[in-house]
């Protein structure tokens, strides 16, 4: 067998047996998964995670899936609340403890402190005769599954399944909250993601540059230049909109603009957009009609004019 063949073939083994351990940890699940979901979506305080090691990691990662996802947690490292981090641990709170063999030693303190505050406790082990299972009010019990680590030292399938455990969790009550993606960009604000989720209202100007139909050119002319859109909307007696002006309207009408009113020169109908549509929506359909700028309405569609939002501060924003 040559290394390339070796590589693949303990690939192979290690994703094999990881996805074989998930389908076991899916069917287990039941009445002590429902307990625990209920007791962290009961909770006053916030969820805290902890485990020590590789476990520790793992508690990082669900800490921060919750705490994105609309269920307030924090990673409390086991060994530091020894040291007075135990503070960081309130009455209200929820512990979430993380121990592939439920024995070990660093948790000690943690666990002792969480039953003499009467601080209902949440652990994940393999291991359901542990000294952490028994301590515990909700235990929630890893399947028996071998380790992807053929000598069963490396964790490897344990960490992997107490990190969907955690995840099936996270998600679980994020669905129960009616959690949508408006919440989750309030907790992306910055990075791709953020920005894809960025709305037009987020975006847009509210100092609208919008004359009349019967408004002269030459005062149009003045509007234009002074809120620097490069346009200007046209609305009737009712603040809708129905038409308006570019910077190229001005240039193809130059030898009589300056005889003429606002109405005889607009582009009628123009195109509109939701202030509740994401921003990408509003880039896609200006680069279809190759221009720069769109006036922004609420839900009706001959509703007065909101906002104008320029591409400009759609890309500044990171909107592509």
């Amino acid at each position: 067998m040559t290394q390339a063949e070796q590589f693949l073939k303990t690939a192979h083994r290690v994703i094999d047996r990881e996805a074989d351990a998930l389908r076991l940890l899916s069917a287990s699940l039941g009445d002590s998964f429902t307990q625990a979901a209920q007791m962290i979506l009961d909770a006053k305080g916030r969820t805290i995670v902890t485990g020590m090691g590789k476990s520790g990691h793992i508690a990082k990662k669900i800490a921060a899936t919750f705490a994105s996802t609309g269920t307030p947690s924090h990673f409390v490292h086991p060994a530091e609340a020894s040291h007075g981090d135990l503070g960081m641990i309130g009455r209200d709170d929820v512990v979430l403890v993380l121990s592939n063999s439920g024995e070990t030693p660093e948790l000690a303190d943690l666990i002792a402190f969480t039953r003499r505050f009467k601080i209902n406790m949440i652990a994940i082990a393999s291991n359901p005769d542990s000294s952490l299972m028994r301590a515990c009010d909700v235990a929630l019990t890893l399947p028996k599954a071998e380790e992807a680590c053929d000598k069963g030292i490396v964790p490897t399938t344990s960490t992997t399944m107490t990190l969907a455990l955690g995840d099936a969790l996270a998600l679980a009550l994020m669905d129960h909250r009616k959690f949508t993606a408006d919440h989750f960009r309030v907790f992306h604000p910055g990075g791709k993601l953020g920005a894809r989720l960025t709305k037009v209202r987020d975006l847009m100007h509210v100092d609208m540059p919008l004359v009349s139909s019967d408004t002269p050119m030459t005062d149009v002319i003045a509007v234009i230049s002074a809120k620097g859109f490069g346009v200007a909307g046209v609305t009737d007696e009712t603040g809708a909109l129905i038409g308006i002006i570019t910077d190229g309207d001005l240039r193809r009408n130059i030898s009589t603009v300056l005889g003429q009113r606002a109405g005889d020169i607009m582009t009628a109908g123009p195109l509109t957009i939701c202030q509740d549509a994401l921003a990408e929506k509003a880039v896609a359909r200006m680069d279809e009609r190759a221009i720069t700028c769109l006036f922004v309405r609420s839900e009706a569609e001959n509703a007065p004019p909101c906002g104008i939002l320029k591409i400009q501060d759609c890309l500044r924003a990171g909107v592509v």
